[in-house]
């Protein structure tokens, strides 16, 4: 059968899971949120939070962070890892990181320059595309 992608749907902030409640709370306080959803895949589901700045943050099921977005910002150094961070500022100065997603595979980040970096889960640097 054919597995319908119109799984989307609003959600409000409060039916989000609670570690994702908290991590905007965190992290993204002056962020005005523009909508929440949520996705519904098989056998898992996930949240996307939309900002009013078009900035967004998708959650997995558990509220954990799977990526953060901020294209007309910067991610908040918090919320990238110490290595990663440091091989970033000792390599690209310039730049600031606009976008970081994190699955089994490692870590993937994306600059303001456009050059995309992909990490492994113990922040070895493993590509670099532009």
């Amino acid at each position: 059968g054919i597995i319908k992608a119109d799984n989307d749907k609003p959600v409000t902030i409060d039916e989000l899971p609670q570690k994702a409640q908290e991590f905007l709370k965190q992290h993204f306080s002056k962020n005005t949120i523009s909508y929440a959803q949520v996705e519904k895949e098989l056998w898992d589901k996930k949240y996307d939070v939309v900002f009013t700045n078009g900035e967004k943050i998708e959650f997995d099921k558990n509220g954990e962070w799977k990526e953060i977005d901020c294209k007309f910002s910067a991610v908040p150094d918090i919320l990238v890892p110490q290595q990663i961070q440091d091989h970033i500022k000792k390599q690209f100065p310039q730049n600031k990181i606009i976008q970081i997603e994190k699955d089994s595979k490692g870590y993937e980040i994306k600059l303001n320059n456009k050059l995309e970096l992909k990490y492994t889960p113990t922040f070895q640097l493993k590509e670099i595309d532009d």
